[in-house]
């Protein structure tokens, strides 16, 4: 009898990572020895999500193309650019009024995790289908965004992390591996890019199992609030910046979006600063809940905001035909 685990899973806003991620905290929280046993089960189950997270990281920097240029790679950066800055910028805020704890135990670690990392996927997605091949086309660039580091640049530049420049280079290094090997050959690109999926659940288990659900049930209510900054704040800070490219678009909005693969930026962070330790846990289970909603109300704005330019200009989005293709 076959069951539907994998569409099941991907039915589910961010399932891919929130389920294994649920799973691993169910596990640690009432069987914590069973990871325990050593051999490959504790090797990949237990210890496995950093170097999983590197070959990940290594996958996406493949599917950088080089060969893209002109009005999306501006659109990309405008997008990227601005919203790292702001993440960051709220992240330090929070940070100098309330200090490292945070308010409402709403961390800079999980604001800046959260707020400067996409979900790729939501916006090609959207943007195919409230903005054209240009605005889709950003992708290139805002995908630099997954990963952990555009979140270590901004905390160690806002002093709330002391990120050695080692660090920084040593996760940039898996990026520029699978950016060489994705624009050398084609076909690696393509085959690389299954790991940009085929990995996510299997080192959010482990990362999952690193947290329990007392954990869960003290971060869910700010990262309810954490989701719906990164919506509203980051969404309309993307649809207010469409304007530079000739006219607004509900498409720009979405950037306001947390990547399902964000989760990880806490254990990449503490890694190259231990002095965030105190703060991983929480922060982990924050940026997952702001996984779930900015994939369930990010949509949602952005056709809102649709409806809104349409009542009031009338059709306000480019037809795919006259769309500038990305080359």
């Amino acid at each position: 009898m076959q069951v539907p685990i994998l569409k099941t899973l991907q039915k589910i806003p961010g399932g891919l990572m929130i389920i294994p991620l649920l799973l691993g905290v169910t596990l640690n929280t009432f069987a914590p020895e069973a990871l325990n046993i050593g051999g490959f089960t504790t090797a990949l189950f237990r210890n496995g999500a950093l170097p999983l997270i590197a070959f990940f990281v290594l996958c996406h920097g493949a599917q950088i193309n080089i060969k893209q240029a002109g009005v999306p790679v501006y659109k990309g950066l405008v997008y990227t650019i601005s919203k790292v800055f702001v993440g960051t910028m709220i992240g330090w805020v929070v940070g100098t009024i309330f200090g490292p704890a945070g308010f409402w135990g709403l961390t800079p670690l999980a604001i800046v995790g959260a707020m400067t990392n996409s979900n790729g996927g939501l916006f090609v997605a959207l943007s195919g289908k409230y903005g054209d091949a240009t605005d889709t086309g950003a992708i290139s660039i805002l995908s630099l965004t997954d990963g952990p580091f555009f979140t270590m640049l901004g905390l160690g530049l806002a002093g709330f992390a002391d990120i050695p420049f080692m660090q920084l280079v040593a996760v940039l290094v898996p990026i520029f591996v699978g950016f060489i090997l994705g624009n050398l050959d084609e076909d690696m690109r393509k085959f690389l890019k299954h790991g940009t999926v085929v990995l996510i659940p299997f080192f959010a288990f482990p990362l999952g199992a690193g947290l329990n659900f007392r954990n869960v049930l003290e971060a869910g209510p700010s990262g309810v609030l954490l989701g719906f900054m990164t919506v509203f704040i980051i969404g309309s800070l993307g649809f207010g910046l469409s304007r530079i490219f000739g006219k607004f678009k509900a498409a720009g909005a979405a950037i306001g979006t947390t990547a399902g693969n964000a989760a990880l930026t806490p254990a990449a962070l503490v890694l190259a600063d231990p002095s965030l330790l105190p703060y991983e846990a929480s922060a982990t289970v924050q940026i997952a809940t702001s996984i779930i909603i900015t994939a369930i109300f990010c949509p949602l704005y952005v056709d809102w905001l649709n409806k809104r330019m349409k009542a009031k200009y009338g059709e306000v989005d480019s037809d795919h035909h006259e769309a500038v293709a990305a080359s």
